[in-house]
């Protein structure tokens, strides 16, 4: 009997088990017997390569994957499943994966992925032949069309017409605990969502736009954006599928406005996440988010980045600090992100700031 680590043997996973024991059937071992693994409470099948191949030394690891694992969405782009003419955004800690793909007309089924996905249509004006298995549904896409699709499952789908798609990912790993304390576990991702085309949504495209024009500005969704935006569209998709999340009334107590506002200073340089800041002061990621900008006046996200863009301008004024260091001090990766993000708050370069502070000091 072995022990199955926590990180995925070649970026696979379980997903369907949570905890007890998995047994590998007679089919994936070279001897014919059946092996049994302890599984780790909590956490979804994970393999390493160590584990199982010191258990099982004759074992063949493509064998076992086969009809038994489920790659992530991510995984198939890895595999140049979505071709050449596509582009890809990770969030740390594997929060969201997004992707925009150009594909061709023809055949745009893809196997099952572990992940549940929300596609929106960029161009418009072709024909989906789709099953989602539930049923074959046929629709014309129109540009900002949303369609769903659950996890765990083959989509068949033909299009008559060249597209571009955008994609969103939520790897179920890191969402179902989400789900589970927004609603008591009241609601679940097999259950409670409508899958194949939604109705329109202001919700969702306005929480796609914004996460994209960040991206644009940022790169790759922080932890915060990451969690904060799939809080959004999740919350919506629950709305669309009937069973409402119920949302807070009223802001922060005092004590938890005050702790939320020092651990945000405190971490101001680094990738802070929302589920760590909700945790501090006893609420989930869903309810926190609320609650926050109902006490504050912005979003966890907007009031990191204006005090970011805050102490920035201090440092500009009062030190010689270099625009790369200062970027790194307040948080950002590169110098032209943070220049691009102090240009869309305070209207100026950076460099351009501290000359202009430091003259009027000056003449003063």
């Amino acid at each position: 009997m072995g022990s199955l680590s926590e990180h995925a043997y070649r970026g696979y996973h379980l997903p369907s088990l949570i905890c007890g024991q998995v047994t590998l059937p007679s089919t994936v071992a070279d001897e014919g017997a059946n092996e049994t693994f302890e599984v780790a409470p909590s956490h979804s099948v994970p393999i390493t390569p160590g584990s199982i191949e010191k258990t099982l030394s004759k074992m063949d690891i493509r064998k076992a994957a086969v009809d038994r694992i489920t790659p992530t969405f991510s995984q198939l782009y890895d595999q140049g499943h979505f071709g050449r003419k596509s582009t890809t955004l990770a969030s740390p800690g594997g929060l969201l994966d997004l992707l925009v793909v150009d594909g061709q007309a023809g055949d745009i089924s893809r196997p099952a992925v572990s992940d549940l996905v929300l596609y929106q249509e960029l161009r418009g004006g072709s024909r989906l032949n789709c099953d989602f298995g539930e049923g074959k549904q046929t629709f014309t896409v129109q540009r900002g069309t949303l369609v769903l699709a659950p996890p765990d499952t083959a989509i068949a789908n033909t299009a008559d017409a060249a597209h571009r798609v955008r994609s969103i990912a939520f790897p179920l790993m890191q969402w179902s605990s989400f789900i589970d304390q927004a609603t008591d576990g009241k609601i679940s991702f097999s259950r409670s969502f409508r899958y194949g085309k939604l109705p329109d949504s202001p919700a969702i495209r306005t929480s796609l736009q914004n996460l994209w024009s960040i991206c644009d500005l940022e790169g790759a969704p922080s932890n915060l954006l990451a969690r904060a935006a799939g809080c959004q569209i999740i919350a919506e998709l629950c709305r669309l599928g009937g069973v409402p999340l119920e949302s807070p009334k009223g802001g922060l107590a005092s004590w938890a406005e005050r702790r939320s506002k020092e651990l945000i200073h405190t971490c101001l340089s680094q990738d802070i996440s929302l589920d760590y800041l909700a945790s501090e002061v006893q609420l989930s990621p869903y309810h926190f988010s609320r609650m926050f900008k109902r006490s504050v006046g912005l979003s966890p996200r907007a009031y990191l980045s204006k005090i970011r863009i805050e102490k920035a301008c201090e440092l500009l004024e009062f030190t010689n600090m270099s625009i790369l260091d200062i970027s790194l001090e307040v948080g950002y990766s590169s110098s032209q992100s943070f220049s691009k993000i102090f240009f869309q708050h305070m209207h100026v370069r950076p460099s351009d700031y501290r000359r202009a502070i430091r003259f009027s000091i000056g003449s003063a």
